[in-house]
């Protein structure tokens, strides 16, 4: 079953008599459980292309369906509502609230969705073993953490609604190799064990490869769209 369908896609930034083509008729599918790397260099799209996938903005035309149905022109509190509730976002620089417990910080998206307290904490809970972090570190706050444990957090906080799709952008851009590759890591998991939908938006090849599939893109054009031959294999070890 396709969970996304992107179809003829173009996006074009106007400022006054220049059009800066951002996106020049982009059109592919993800299948519900796939991970997908959509990997290109800096200026290549990649960045205008995620905000469509996830709803925090529009094409200038074509189509984009999301769980069969067209979100393309709908309006900023449609969209907004359709990000609360079906995917979840991991962004490089993690994003939390520093003197806030890492319980509290994965609660967020439910507390601004107004769900009950016991709700909150029983998915909060879940999503952090969902994302393998580690149970004595629940009541720490966010700035006593190293890098890829923020980043844990900034999963479990992306896995707590329950999402479609889980949405990353350089998730491993402020880490050094080795944690980027716990991050991956956990990435991998969610995929392999849980059935996640995951987009990872990358530069870097060896990111990329994490994933089963990699759509390429330079200049606002799909330039290839291939099966990753050999997979990565997960590590079992996990880092505090």
């Amino acid at each position: 079953m396709d969970m996304i369908e992107c179809s003829h896609i173009f996006k074009i930034y106007k400022s006054g008599d220049i059009e800066t083509h951002a996106l020049k008729n982009i059109s592919f599918t993800i299948s519900e459980g796939e991970f997908v790397a959509i990997m290109g260099p800096s200026g290549s799209g990649k960045s205008t292309l995620m905000h469509i996938l996830g709803c925090l903005d529009t094409p200038t035309s074509g189509h984009y369906c999301l769980d069969g149905k067209d979100v393309s022109a709908l309006s900023d509190d449609m969209l907004a509502d359709i990000r609360m509730q079906k995917i979840g976002f991991v962004f490089q620089s993690f994003n939390l609230l520093p003197r806030t417990t890492v319980l509290r910080n994965v609660m967020l998206p439910l507390i601004y969705a107004g769900r009950p307290k016991q709700e909150r904490e029983n998915e909060a809970r879940r999503a952090l073993r969902d994302s393998a972090f580690p149970e004595d570190f629940w009541n720490h706050h966010s700035n006593q953490l190293s890098g890829g444990m923020m980043q844990r957090v900034a999963i479990a906080r992306a896995l707590v609604n329950n999402p479609s799709i889980v949405l990353a952008d350089e998730p491993t851009g402020n880490l050094d190799t080795k944690t980027g590759e716990i991050v991956l890591d956990s990435f991998q998991r969610l995929h392999r064990d849980q059935g996640h939908t995951i987009i990872l938006i990358t530069h870097e090849q060896y990111v990329a490869e994490h994933g089963e599939r990699i759509i390429h893109i330079r200049d606002g054009n799909i330039i290839k769209d291939e099966k990753v031959k050999r997979r990565r294999a997960a590590n079992n070890h996990v880092s505090n």
